[in-house]
């Protein structure tokens, strides 16, 4: 009977779910690209290293821009001894330097970096095709370089890289290996670099010895925090620093920004999910009016069951289911247009498609308890109808 009752007005019944189905669809989607951010923050640091922490010399200057003045570099010593006096830990010093790297016709500025094989387990970058450097060569400084999926794109296109020489800034390198391919993360493009031996582009590139970044990776899961209060608790000691002092270094620990952003896309997650839940509460509301016009338009009809012997409780019954029907409906439609619109944005955004039953049962529940809460009153106000005035209804 329901059924019959919504086919009869089949585009009354269709605006009347439209505000379901918006609601619906816009939960599910608001929600689930709320989780798809995070997981893809989540991706982007695991594709950084695990538990990596960046130790970089500076001095934080408070304010709006909290800009970070240059302080004296690191040290080739401060590396050894944060290897030998912090345990359970990787580390890599690194010199990164922009330069313009030639090859054939082929001309661009790419980042180099400067480092130890412990480099490409650190920062979760391992050497696809070729080899990594060998003793010999990270003693004597060699120009020996491995080259990232990126420059073998743009500057080789079909040829092979392996045994070629390059060009970068006065020094010729040979390219012995091909970094496998990790793609953007944070906005950056990893494959888009050279790697050398620390020595190498310190005494060809930069003209000196100086480590400006010194890569940490915690071995064991979790420990990270420890890593860190023992590596600024060992610099401090080694330049110096007064107890009254600021730290003339900072260590940027990825676990505790991908936590900050994760809680950032959960938070915004929860007040989308919040807002687009408005729009679900607007279509009960649409609901609530159509039913009581149905109620309106039906009071013969309601006269003559109540006449014949139907009971209140059945009439309320009838005009309830008919609310829920429509509601569960546009729960339906609604879920399989959010989750499409989903899929659609991920792809769109090159983010990865998480699916949360959670959520689906959730806004299909929603809608369900939508259509009981909001069908309620006029369905109360046909089963009290009088079945006297309603058969003199015209």
């Amino acid at each position: 009977m329901a059924g019959q009752a919504i086919a009869r007005n089949k585009l009354r019944s269709f605006l009347t779910t439209l505000g379901i189905i918006i609601g619906v669809a816009s939960v599910i989607a608001m929600v689930h690209l709320g989780q798809s951010a995070t997981k893809s923050v989540e991706q982007q640091f695991a594709n950084i290293g695990s538990n990596l922490l960046f130790v970089m010399p500076g001095v934080s200057q408070h304010g709006p821009s909290a800009l970070r003045v240059s302080a004296e570099p690191f040290e080739m010593e401060d590396v050894a001894a944060i290897r030998r006096e912090v345990p359970g830990i990787l580390v890599a010093p690194a010199v990164s330097r922009n330069e313009t790297v030639v090859f054939g016709n082929a001309n661009q500025s790419i980042r180099v970096e400067g480092s130890t094989n412990e480099y490409f387990t650190v920062r979760n970058h391992p050497v696809e095709r070729g080899r990594e450097f060998e003793e010999a060569e990270l003693s004597s400084g060699a120009a020996v370089c491995v080259v990232g999926d990126t420059v073998v794109e743009e500057m080789y296109l079909n040829t092979e890289p392996l045994g070629s020489n390059l060009r970068v800034g006065r020094t010729a390198c040979r390219v012995i290996g091909v970094l496998e391919q990790r793609g953007l993360s944070m906005g950056q493009d990893r494959d888009d670099v050279i790697v050398m031996p620390i020595k190498a582009v310190q005494r060809r590139l930069a003209g000196n010895l100086d480590v400006n970044t010194v890569y940490i990776s915690a071995l064991q899961d979790g420990t990270s925090s420890r890593v860190r209060s023992e590596v600024e608790s060992l610099l401090r000691q080694r330049r110096r620093i007064a107890p009254d002092e600021e730290d003339d270094f900072y260590v940027r620990d990825t676990q505790d920004i991908m936590d900050a952003l994760s809680e950032t896309t959960a938070t915004m997650t929860l007040l989308l999910g919040g807002i687009a839940a408005v729009s679900l509460l607007v279509g009960g509301i649409g609901i609530m009016n159509i039913m009581l016009v149905s109620v309106t338009e039906r009071t013969r009809e309601i006269g003559i069951r109540l006449a014949i012997g139907a009971r209140s409780r059945d009439v309320l019954q009838q005009f309830l289911v008919e609310s829920v029907v429509l509601a569960t409906l546009g729960g339906v439609i609604g879920v399989l247009i959010g989750m499409a619109g989903t899929w659609l944005m991920t792809e769109q955004f090159n983010m990865p498609f998480v699916a949360s039953p959670g959520v689906i049962v959730l806004g299909f529940t929603f809608s369900m308890t939508i259509g009981v809460v909001f069908g309620y009153f006029p369905a109360r106000k046909a089963a009290h109808l009088n079945p006297i005035d309603a058969l003199r209804h015209e």
